[in-house]
């Protein structure tokens, strides 16, 4: 089965958070799919951590490690899509880009990210419950 993972979980999954275990249990021997922009999110979210105090450059590079370990099936984004769902929900397109990626690919998504996943249940978006 395909799952829709944004980097909420690949974050949890990376940094040992509480949600790890679970995230790597519930995604076991399935293939894990997200829009291309996987890899900037992730750096995106390092320099938030770094702007907060809780990361450092060395412990990003570990990271970076470990992110490019997880075997990912990056797919391509429908921008028209993914513009619309944008506007009809207020979020941003970054965000919509994991939304339309489960939609077209009939995957369920698996997000920490509380927002998100209240758009998707409002989308119907099938979703990988904790």
């Amino acid at each position: 089965m395909d799952i829709v993972i944004d980097t909420s979980a690949i974050v949890a999954v990376i940094f040992n958070e509480p949600e790890r275990k679970t995230i790597i249990k519930k995604t076991a021997g399935q293939t894990l799919i997200g829009p291309g922009t996987i890899g900037w999110e992730i750096g995106n979210a390092f320099s938030a951590m770094f702007r907060q105090g809780r990361l450092t450059l060395k412990e990003a590079f570990k990271g970076l490690e470990i992110f490019e370990q997880i075997p990912l099936r990056y797919t391509r984004t429908d921008f028209g899509h993914t513009l619309k769902i944008a506007k009809q929900t207020k979020i941003y397109a970054y965000d919509a880009y994991f939304l339309d990626c489960a939609i077209r690919h009939n995957a369920p998504l698996l997000t920490l990210d509380r927002q998100l996943l209240a758009v998707a249940k409002n989308l119907n978006v099938a979703i990988l419950e904790f």
